[in-house]
């Protein structure tokens, strides 16, 4: 053997490696993520209902796991990541054909194509489910499987597409018209969801006896665990965008738990000077809106700029959830536009203020460039702002055209005698809690 040759096998060889650990690393995060659905979101809105609604609320983020699962192996994945124009992809990729163990250049980096697949499917899978917070307690299980249906074909895939899709209007990497920083779906996820929530509580009205009648939760112990299983599953979120096993990845990691962190500190802090409590409640809200608002930036910003976006990120966010909410009147059940939309929407303007090449320096057309306003590009800022203005546009009016679709189809509320009696009973015919046996 030559000495070429030895060359080549061992770079052969540390190429395999190289695939072998970011395939293992990132089908751990996909399914850490699809962990944050069932159990964490699941556990988490299902605790915070009445008890009565608790499977039923619990069965919206189940279904999605199966509902999601088989429209984005038809088509969803095609329309998100096959080459079609700037605002949705095309059908290269229907029915998963040619997705399987070999790279996708385009996407994929060193791991398999299906694994990459596997893994946006989990994104796809716990958005609408986040929207369920929204309309629960009081919408129809047809309804809510109708609306997540269109829901994820005219905002979901198209969003997707054109903040990630190869040639995407937003897409930075790709030759966007308005180059948008969105390292793990602050727009796409939590933006798109909670805009799409508030559409959701404004349309469905307030739920029966709201607000004069209190509705506290039923288990905040439930809960607290899945909020907890949400900030785990979350490094999969965030962590896990990077697609590799790489320092871009243990950077994201670090930015999510300390914004997560100093999240749910001031959302304590708030409460506490507000209402002379600190609450668990309160906890967990503060830390879910600092992971909300990270996502679009944890793969962009240091640490120091991470414990910032987290600590404004939870007294915003209670500002939104405490007095916007009540100034307004909406029966946002569970607050989905309160920690997502508002958290979101935080979350990717400062994107455009803290990131910085020092953490991802991925070329943009070639070249290693400002990312940021603290990094040199202040036009980065406006470039967020219009971001978030379409993703607000398409999903307000994207939801309530659906909205109206499912009305007049299936009808969305069920009858004040099914509310009554709660969703557990007259939707699916079982109860959460068998007390006597």
């Amino acid at each position: 053997m030559t000495i070429e040759t030895d060359v080549k096998a061992l770079e052969a060889a540390v190429k395999s490696a190289q695939s072998a650990g970011d395939n293992a690393w990132m089908l751990t995060c996909a399914a850490l993520v699809l962990m944050m659905t069932g159990p964490g979101l699941a556990l988490f809105y299902g605790g915070l209902v009445r008890r009565k609604n608790v499977l039923g609320t619990m069965m919206h983020s189940f279904a999605m796991m199966a509902l999601i699962t088989v429209i984005w192996a038809i088509v969803g994945y095609s329309l998100v990541f096959g080459e079609g124009s700037a605002f949705i992809g095309g059908l290269k990729y229907l029915f998963l054909e040619g997705v399987g163990k070999d790279p996708n250049g385009d996407y994929a980096g060193t791991i398999p194509q299906a694994t990459f697949m596997v893994y946006q499917l989990m994104f796809a899978i716990i958005t609408p489910a986040l929207i369920s917070g929204a309309f629960a307690e009081r919408i129809r299980f047809s309804a809510m499987a109708l609306f997540t249906t269109l829901w994820a074909f005219v905002v979901y895939f198209p969003m997707a597409h054109m903040v990630w899709g190869k040639g995407g209007f937003l897409n930075a990497y790709s030759g966007g018209v308005v180059p948008c920083f969105d390292f793990a779906g602050g727009t796409v996820v939590h933006i798109s969801s909670g805009v799409s929530a508030l559409v959701c509580a404004l349309y469905l009205g307030k739920r029966k006896g709201y607000p004069a009648e209190a509705m506290k939760p039923h288990s905040l112990v439930l809960s607290t665990i899945g909020a907890c299983l949400l900030w785990v599953g979350w490094f999969g979120f965030n962590a896990g965008s990077a697609l590799s096993a790489s320092g871009l990845a243990t950077s994201a990691f670090v930015a999510t738990h300390f914004a997560a962190a100093t999240a749910a500190l001031a959302w304590l802090l708030a409460e506490w000077l507000h209402s002379g409590k600190p609450t668990m409640l309160g906890g967990i809200s503060g830390a879910v809106a600092g992971l909300v608002a990270i996502t679009p930036a944890s793969g962009f910003v240091k640490p120091m700029p991470a414990l910032m976006i987290g600590l404004i990120a939870g007294f915003f966010c209670f500002w939104t959830v405490t007095v916007v909410k009540k100034m307004f009147g909406y029966d946002d059940s569970l607050d989905a536009f309160g920690v997502h939309g508002a958290g979101g929407t935080l979350g990717a303007i400062l994107t455009g203020v803290f990131a910085t090449n020092a953490v991802n320096d991925t070329p943009i057309n070639g070249k290693v460039v400002p990312l940021g306003w603290m990094d040199g590009n202040p036009m980065q800022v406006l470039n967020q702002g219009i971001g978030v203005l379409i993703t607000v546009a398409l999903a307000a009016v994207g939801t309530l055209v659906i909205l109206r679709i499912c009305d007049l189809l299936v009808g969305l509320r069920v009858s004040p005698d099914e509310e009554e009696d709660g969703l557990d009973l007259s939707q699916h015919g079982e109860e959460g809690y068998a007390l006597e046996v």
